[in-house]
């Protein structure tokens, strides 16, 4: 038990410890070299580098494989109320715990089970979901997290009533537009990518109406769309500033307004 304590420690409150915050240390620079080196494969490169990389990468899913086992069996320590099982499984279907498991998964599936090269490349994508284990060490990252959090019900609103606009818009070009040009129309899924370009206000052009009707409804569709790509924006600006706000008044005494101590 005492042992459990000590790696929770490191590996969970690491702000207090010189080991802990070593390990924190090290594991960002690991995660960093991680995506530079998913980045690096990108590129057309000399068959003698293959080893090293292929090296590195063994390398860094043992370090993330020990500290994903580690995270579980400490989890009894987190959370004392729960039992055992339940204790670890509330890291593992945890959002950090997730990503901890997505990081390294593409490297044990092939080796468990026959999979075909190209659902293996694709697999291989998800080792850039490393980067996001960097949520763990830096203030910023949970931030964000946080404002999504506590803004996910207005979130879920106005993506709600995007959905909605995208399939109208899009079965209402359909019907416009399909006689004129069936091929770029040919069904109201098909205008859906019509729909989403044009209310992201990005126009590719590759898909555009010809009639004057369906200019009308483009038209319509593009104004509509300012509004809404800015109002996530500004549901996050609310947030960000009402989470500050909200730690400036434990920063700060009610009474007399002198600093409090951190």
């Amino acid at each position: 038990m005492k042992l459990l304590r000590r790696l929770n420690i490191i590996v969970d409150d690491s702000k207090h410890t010189k080991g802990g915050r070593l390990y924190n240390q090290i594991l960002i620079v690991l995660i960093t070299l991680n995506v530079c080196v998913v980045i690096i494969e990108s590129f057309s490169l000399p068959s003698y580098t293959r080893p090293y990389l292929k090296s590195f990468e063994v390398f860094s899913i043992v370090v993330f494989t020990l500290d994903y086992l580690v995270r579980i069996v400490t989890a009894r320590i987190r959370h004392k109320k729960l039992n055992g099982i339940k204790s670890y499984l509330r890291f593992i279907i945890s959002p950090l715990g997730l990503i901890d498991l997505l990081s390294i998964l593409p490297f044990y599936l092939p080796l468990l089970l026959p999979i075909d090269l190209r659902f293996l490349r694709l697999l291989r994508v998800f080792r850039i979901m490393r980067v996001f284990k960097l949520n763990r060490y830096y203030k910023s990252f949970r931030l964000i997290l946080h404002v999504i959090n506590i803004k996910k019900r207005e979130l879920t609103m106005c993506l709600f009533a995007v959905i909605i606009l995208l399939v109208i818009a899009s079965a209402i070009m359909f019907y416009i537009e399909n006689p004129k040009q069936p091929d770029k129309f040919p069904n109201i899924i098909a205008s859906l990518w019509w729909a989403i370009a044009t209310l992201t206000t990005i126009g590719y052009g590759d898909v555009y109406p010809i009639t004057a009707a369906g200019k009308v409804v483009s038209s319509f569709i593009a104004l509509v769309g300012i509004g809404f790509v800015a109002l996530p924006t500004g549901i996050l600006s609310s947030g960000f500033l009402e989470v500050l706000d909200e730690k400036r008044k434990f920063n700060y005494c009610p009474h007399c307004g002198e600093k409090l101590p951190c």
